[in-house]
């Protein structure tokens, strides 16, 4: 890291990524920015500030100085999308200062990346900031086609098309906001980044602009964000490329976090049996011989964990959504003998996660954890938040360093759409925040353009658990919704092509046992794995198609994945990304109905190009191994 002194200079102050690409202006008197990509406007101007409550607003700034470093490192990853990230970007800190004697002074820090711009306020003071909001707000140039999901609780709800300017009034939209520039030459994301001590926010058309809208809690609708002593928001974040699947190798959303403090090497990626799926959506009955069921299924499978999910505690009733006051999660229902569970499982080389409600854990977190500790479960899936307000940020990292100090994964379902965390609580492994595969058992939302939405937009921020593996395919025509052993909207190729294409490196293995028994392509979803060294878009268009491919150790995975429309059934994939050499492709490719397979074996070189058939909602997967 190199500072670099700099004083403030007639004109906006400008910063431009390292290779000149793309650079935010900022004006002098801090009251608005704008962001070009290979000179095409992004982000035309846009107003910035903030509303202080319980104080006089700024008054007139101007810049008093600017702080500018440049920075290139690699750093390690654990259990992600790719091994190790260039952490390459210019910055700066603007300081401005108030025109009157005395002078209050607002800092804004911005980054400058070749795949994003990044820019947060600063408040240096020892007093309390109270804010009503922010004044942020981001007018994409010439009104473009987004991709946007209306902002719920959960996060979960599909995304649509839509032009900025037929957004809906009064309505919440979630981040990501995804548009592609009038010229096509562009594609963006409009998120967040690390929230830590903060809120999380949404936006919401005003005119022209996507203005943001801070979360407030619950218990204090005003003002949205209460600071103990000075100021530090999230990052407001443009991720950045020539397509929209180009931002899906992106680590930026990570950079923009603090890099982990301790040693998270014991953080195992991996997949997992899962109970809940399957059946009905209560959760199973307690019973010890249902559990040593998935247990022995993981075993023999090759799966390194289970996760028990609802109903599992002392006093938990059938709706797992609500929290009974009665039910103790530091107690097994009658008959469970959960320290025998876990004794079971690791006999097997198999290990336990174990669900929770969160208003369970939040106010006697230490004696929780602590318990399942002394079991010996190694993780824990938390649901139902529902929020992303000032407190339940907090909470996300109160329980990711308590679950990290006992060597616990995590896994946050309901919740908000991630913001890094993960990077430096790495033993967060996963998270929901995503319209998934659940809801076959509720409605007919997921469909094959659904599932064909999130790798260019949800999945861009971080890892979600959308937990795929349901094996009783069909098509949008054949589906119905059931409860127990629901079906999916399509083929078993889409079924295993999302093991390569959805990032989770703690994924669910989501059917019953008898689901995969002798069960076409379960071969492959034994072999895949969850966590990996590289990962490349090759291509593929939003809603419509994807080829991703994936590499761990020397080998690579291929993922593709289709819609329902008829043009296009046969992906041409060039495999111009190998290293030179020769290499054993086997492919899983769908058959002649939802359920089926064809499974092909060839030899392969860089010059060639795999020609895999797409079913309507289809897919296909590929290993490609050195010979």
């Amino acid at each position: 890291m190199a500072p670099v002194a700099a004083t403030a200079a007639q004109g906006p102050a400008v910063l431009a990524s390292p290779d000149g690409s793309a650079a935010i202006r900022i004006a002098r008197d801090a009251s608005q920015f704008s962001i070009v990509r290979r000179g095409e406007t992004i982000i035309a101007a846009s107003p910035l500030g903030l509303e202080l409550d319980g104080a006089p607003g700024f008054g007139p700034l101007v810049l008093e100085r600017r702080e500018d470093v440049k920075v290139n490192r690699v750093i390690p990853l654990v259990a992600t999308k790719a091994s190790s990230t260039r952490d390459r970007y210019n910055g700066t800190t603007l300081v401005f200062r108030e025109q009157a004697p005395a002078g209050r002074r607002l800092l804004l820090d911005v980054r400058a990346y070749d795949d994003g711009i990044a820019f947060r306020y600063r408040i240096d003071d020892a007093a309390p900031v109270r804010l009503r909001g922010e004044r942020t707000a981001f007018v994409p140039a010439a009104d473009p086609e987004c991709l946007v999901s209306v902002a719920i609780g959960s996060h979960e709800k599909p995304f649509e098309r839509s032009k900025v300017s037929a957004l809906r009034d009064g309505v919440a939209y979630d981040v990501p906001v995804v548009c592609t520039t009038a010229s096509g030459r562009s594609s963006y994301a409009i998120t967040q980044a690390n929230l830590a001590g903060y809120t999380g926010a949404s936006l919401w058309r005003e005119g022209s602009a996507l203005q943001v809208r801070l979360s407030a809690t619950p218990e204090r609708p005003a003002p949205a964000y209460v600071s103990p002593a000075g100021l530090t928001t999230a990052w407001r974040v443009v991720m950045m490329g020539d397509r929209a699947g180009d931002m899906i190798a992106s680590h930026l959303i990570g950079n923009l976090n603090p890099q982990p403090t301790q040693d998270f090497r014991w953080v195992q990626p991996g997949k997992a049996a899962w109970d809940w799926w399957s059946g009905p959506v209560s959760g199973l009955k307690p019973d010890m011989d249902s559990y040593r069921r998935f247990i022995d299924f993981a075993a023999a499978s090759g799966l390194r964990y289970y996760l028990i999910d609802a109903g599992w505690a002392w006093g938990s009733g059938p709706d797992c959504w609500i929290a009974l006051p009665g039910t103790d999660i530091t107690r097994a229902a009658d008959g469970i003998d959960m320290p025998e569970l876990v004794r079971y499982a690791a006999a097997k080389g198999v290990d336990l996660l174990l669900w929770a409600h969160w208003e369970h854990i939040a106010p006697r977190m230490d004696e929780v954890l602590d318990t399942y500790a002394r079991w010996g479960i190694k993780g824990v899936k938390v649901d139902f938040m529902n929020r992303d307000d000032q407190d339940m940020v907090a909470f996300y990292y109160r329980i990711a360093a308590a679950t990290a100090e006992r060597k616990l994964l995590l896994d946050l379902h309901s919740a908000y759409v991630p913001a890094g965390l993960q990077r430096t609580y790495p033993n967060f492994i996963t998270q929901e925040g995503v319209l998934g595969a659940e809801w076959n058992k509720l409605d007919s939302s997921v469909t094959p353009q659904h599932n064909l939405m999130l790798p260019y937009t949800r999945m861009l921020t971080g890892p979600m658990d959308y937990t795929p593996g349901g094996f009783r395919n069909g098509t949008t025509a054949s589906f119905k919704v059931r409860d127990v052993l629901p079906l999916t909207q399509t083929t078993r190729g889409q079924a295993l092509a999302m093991y390569v294409v959805y990032d989770s490196p703690l994924q669910m293995v989501s059917d019953a046992p008898e689901a995969y028994r002798d069960a076409a392509g379960f071969d492959f979803v034994r072999r895949v794995p969850a966590a990996w060294d590289e990962t490349r878009f090759l291509s593929g268009e939003p809603g419509r198609d994807i080829v991703l491919a994936r590499r761990q150790g020397r080998s690579w995975y291929v993922g593709a994945m289709r819609a329902e429309e008829p043009a296009g059934a046969t992906e041409r994939v060039p495999l111009r990304f190998l290293a030179p050499g020769r290499y054993r492709a086997t492919v899983w490719e769908d058959g002649a109905t939802p359920n089926e397979l064809r499974r092909v074996e060839r030899e392969v070189g860089p010059a060639d190009v795999l020609e895999l058939r797409l079913a309507p909602g289809g897919g296909a997967a590929v290993i490609l191994e050195p010979l």
